[in-house]
């Protein structure tokens, strides 16, 4: 089968995107996945172009663009996938690739619009390993990310317990970097009240990091889910928690920051959410506590909106607050150019009336992580719409 190949000036020949056995894609997604340890937009799109078997092919042939020889070239040759496997199952974990129907294609849209040329971490995680038995799509439905600083004081601890353990009690997933201070106290508030928490780690998850929250991290995988996207075994370095930062944002519909210092990591998970296009929501503080000067800069230089409690962050991170096309400026042009599975969500989803994912699913015959991938991108372009009882049309589109 011919793939991608590089002459010696660099140019590139691409293959059509194959199929393949599935257990041979899953082993490609982890070998791959530990190749680059990390995000690697440019791998991501050799396997957008020519299938994840045949980029596997190319990155140990090394027939490769310029583009992508120096990320690939340090371990190439290491194929430890089904050790990998072997590893994550005796853990009672698992990996979830794109090719699986849990995978959290619509959080993950996002990323795979921005440009990698401004940000290296901008690209989405080519897998997902995980610990812990929820649905990895379903526990993303509803989600908000709460995080802030480590060394947090009695008050941040305090608001975040009510705020995280409030939200939790709705049936929101609290997601945070299970770090000391407000990652953990949102973790053990979702916990209290037998909500679901997710926690996303910058090393395997076979590692606690901190080592000290080994239980809190076990507790979390019993009812919840313990997420990285580097493989087992793979220790916490500083980029990767910028590159975990980023990850937090893009399974949350939004961020809330509870106490950050002048110099704050949870300003990076900000920034991240305003690129997706998530809300972003910081907790004020005492104007003497200097463990809030950076949630205060963040609301006066408008980066953050301001709450006070959980209806706060609803009425932001909430369904309620997506944008709705104007009915005067909406286009029924942009509908006839559709194409692919996008043209079949649209054109499942009545004419009247509204429509939930699982509906859209069933009549067209695609995958729900399909649907739900084409229905925010038809948003984004402005064609449907959603409120609090599904998906519809926009006012004055076809």
């Amino acid at each position: 089968m011919s793939g991608a190949s590089c002459g010696k000036d660099g140019a590139t020949t691409v293959a059509r995107p194959n199929v393949g056995d599935p257990d041979a894609r899953r082993l490609a997604w982890v070998y791959l996945s530990r190749v680059v340890l990390g995000p690697c937009p440019a791998l991501s799109a050799l396997i957008d172009a020519v299938g994840v078997l045949e980029a596997a092919r190319a990155v140990r042939e090394c027939a490769l663009p310029e583009s992508l020889r120096a990320p690939t070239a340090r371990r190439r040759e290491l194929d430890l996938a089904a050790q990998d496997l072997e590893t994550v199952e005796r853990l009672g974990g698992r990996v979830i690739t794109p090719d699986d129907p849990e995978w959290p294609a619509w959080r993950m849209l996002g990323l795979a619009r921005l440009d990698p040329g401004h940000d290296r971490e901008a690209g989405a995680p080519l897998v997902l390993w995980v610990r812990g038995t929820r649905s990895a799509l379903e526990s993303t439905d509803r989600a908000v990310a709460v995080v802030g600083a480590r060394c947090s004081t009695g008050y941040g601890s305090r608001v975040t317990g009510e705020i995280a353990g409030d939200l939790a009690a709705q049936g929101w997933t609290i997601v945070s970097g299970a770090a000391f201070g407000i990652d953990s106290t949102a973790h053990r508030a979702a916990l209290a009240v037998a909500g679901t928490t997710i926690a996303v780690l910058a090393c395997g998850i076979d590692r606690a990091y901190p080592a000290q929250h080994a239980r809190l991290l076990a507790e979390i995988a019993e009812s919840g889910l313990v997420v990285s996207e580097y493989p087992p075994g793979i220790t916490a370095r500083k980029h990767q928690f910028l590159a975990r930062n980023r990850l937090i944002a893009t399974l949350a519909a939004g961020v809330l920051v509870v106490e950050a210092g002048r110099r704050s990591g949870a300003r990076n998970t900000i920034k991240w959410a305003r690129r997706l296009g998530r809300p972003a929501m910081a907790v004020p503080g005492p104007v003497t506590s200097a463990a809030s000067i950076g949630c205060h800069r963040m609301i006066r230089d408008t980066e953050a909106v301001l709450v006070t409690g959980a209806h706060d962050v609803v009425d932001e991170a909430g369904p309620l607050r997506l944008p709705v096309v104007d009915a005067e400026v909406a286009d029924i042009g942009p509908a006839d150019r559709l194409c692919g599975v996008e043209a079949d969500v649209f054109a499942t989803l009545p004419k009247r009336g509204s429509s939930i994912p699982l509906e859209v699913a069933k009549n067209c015959g695609l995958p729900i992580a399909t649907v739900r991938a084409a229905l925010a991108a038809l948003e984004l372009a402005g064609l449907v719409v959603v409120d609090d009882s599904g998906w519809r049309r926009a006012p004055r589109v076809g």
